[in-house]
């Protein structure tokens, strides 16, 4: 008896399979009988290989170019003559941020911020030279890059042509007849949806090709080139399971249209750009004149480096005096002057640090309110998963300003080190002598080496937004489940 159950079950679930098949082979031919459905999968994957084209060929370029100042900027640096160590102190050095792998699918902010910092003593300089301004303000309006592509024209190209899906039924009548034949409500639905998902599919084939060569040109993690075509699978199955939900509540296929165009035109236009301008408002930053002239006013209440004789290096110069048990400077086995630079550096660094971490902090609350609206986008939770798992968002700027900053720090304070240890005292304050140490020192100095973040802690980052787009998939599916067994009695 259990057997013929389990022959009788087997042969249902075989022949749900086959009528869900055949819908959805219906539903693509009705699809690529449409010239426009083929015109504009050719036009997208034409749009997709010259987005990929390019943004790999900049990618290339830039990081060639970077590594290309990096090494001639280290071979001037070493190539200075006999100096005195301070005069190196201020001759300062340059750093570039090499270009991430996978930021040739999805540049992120990198358009908009430095890519250049010039180190030197008592200062923290800002990094320079983003592409915003340099090219063209048109690049404010977006990249054409394969993130671009499918966050934004491939869900209109799912509307375009799976807006009717269900609906045209109803339309035309067939529906009735269907569900009159003994096909199922969802059946029908699971057809559609696996025929427009097939479509999608089609759409998502030459950017994951993309990502593909993009990650094997550039040796970059394969977790995160899985995270990013995850993402962007999840990102285009939402418009599916939306554009079948859609069709199947209104009656017509031009009010879906009309629905599923205003849908988009808010979730992918009107909400990525409005909530960062809420959340600017919300957390004001305060612009760079303003920091700078707080940042003066605190640095100079700091003293003078320069004058070893400064009030404010007094406490700092008794200290000195009674751990080395002498009266006088001069009695000092070390030099005072350079041990005073090495304070001053010490204490100007902790107040460059501090309003570095601030304003970094207050963008990142506006990164935190921007995250809650992901929940009515998940445009926005797309593109923070997009960003993070390219390497290109607030996160992996941060990372390179604070890894120059290390750099810098300990590049000034090495050169001061030298002060400290190979010039006396009475030479070094005495201005008729000719104060210099061998050039063979700066070459001991190690060259700046940027590391990206481990994969470990960017999975971390992603993480979130990922979790905001499943339950957005989980939330649609379920709808469309629900309502597709209620196929016939919605929208009469």
């Amino acid at each position: 008896m259990s057997a013929v159950l389990g022959a009788a079950t087997g042969a249902a679930t075989v022949a749900t399979r086959n009528v869900i098949a055949r819908i959805a082979r219906e539903e693509w031919r009705a699809l690529f009988r449409d010239r426009a459905a083929v015109a504009g999968i050719a036009l997208l994957t034409v749009l997709m290989l010259v987005a990929a084209l390019t943004a790999h060929e900049h990618r290339r370029a830039a990081d060639a170019e970077r590594a290309r100042y990096q090494a001639q900027a280290n071979d001037e640096f070493e190539a200075q003559p006999d100096r005195h160590p301070h005069r190196m102190v201020h001759y300062g050095h340059f750093v570039f941020r090499p270009v991430n792998p996978l930021a040739a699918f999805d540049p992120g902010i990198d358009g908009f911020t430095g890519n250049t910092l010039f180190l030197e003593g008592h200062r923290q300089n800002s990094a320079n030279f983003g592409d915003v301004r340099q090219t063209s303000l048109l690049l404010r309006f977006g990249q054409l890059t394969p993130a671009f592509v499918l966050q934004v024209l491939a869900p209109l190209l799912l509307v375009f042509f799976g807006h009717a899906a269900v609906a045209r039924e109803r339309e035309s009548g067939t529906l009735r007849v269907l569900l009159a034949q003994g096909v199922r409500s969802r059946q029908l639905v699971l057809g559609k949806l696996l025929a427009l998902g097939g479509f999608a599919g089609l759409v998502l084939l030459p950017a994951l090709a993309a990502l593909v060569w993009f990650a094997l040109d550039g040796h970059a993690p394969w977790p995160l080139a899985v995270a990013l075509a995850a993402g962007y699978t999840g990102w285009l199955l939402l418009w599916v399971l939306g554009v079948v939900l859609v069709s199947m509540c209104v009656a017509r296929g031009r009010d879906a249209l009309l629905v599923l165009l205003t849908a988009w035109a808010v979730i992918v236009i009107l909400l990525p750009r409005w909530v960062p301008d809420m959340a600017n408002h919300a957390v004001a930053l305060p612009t760079r004149f303003e920091d700078a002239i707080h940042v003066q006013r605190e640095y100079l209440a700091l003293g003078d480096s320069h004058n070893p004789n400064d009030p404010a290096f007094t406490s700092f110069r008794d200290r000195l005096l009674k751990q080395y048990g002498v009266t006088r400077i001069e009695d000092l086995p070390v030099n005072f002057k350079g041990l005073v630079g090495m304070e001053g550096e010490r204490k100007s660094s902790e107040l460059f640090d501090r309003y570095a971490a601030a304003a970094f902090d207050r963008q990142e609350r506006q990164g935190e309110i921007i995250d809650a609206f992901g929940w009515a986008s998940p445009a926005l939770a797309l593109r923070r998963l997009s960003m993070a798992a390219a390497g290109t968002d607030l996160a992996s700027y941060r990372s390179f300003l604070e890894q120059g900053e290390r750099y810098r720090y300990a590049l000034i304070q090495g050169l001061n080190r030298i002060q400290v240890e190979r010039l006396a005292y009475a030479d070094d304050i005495d201005r008729s002598k000719d104060n210099r140490v061998s050039r063979d020192h700066w070459r001991e100095f190690p060259e700046f080496q940027y590391e990206a973040a481990p994969v470990a802690t960017t999975l971390r980052r992603v993480a979130p937004a990922a979790g905001v787009l499943a339950l957005w998939l989980a939330a649609l599916g379920t709808l469309a489940w629900v309502l597709a067994g209620r196929l016939g009695r919605i929208a009469r």
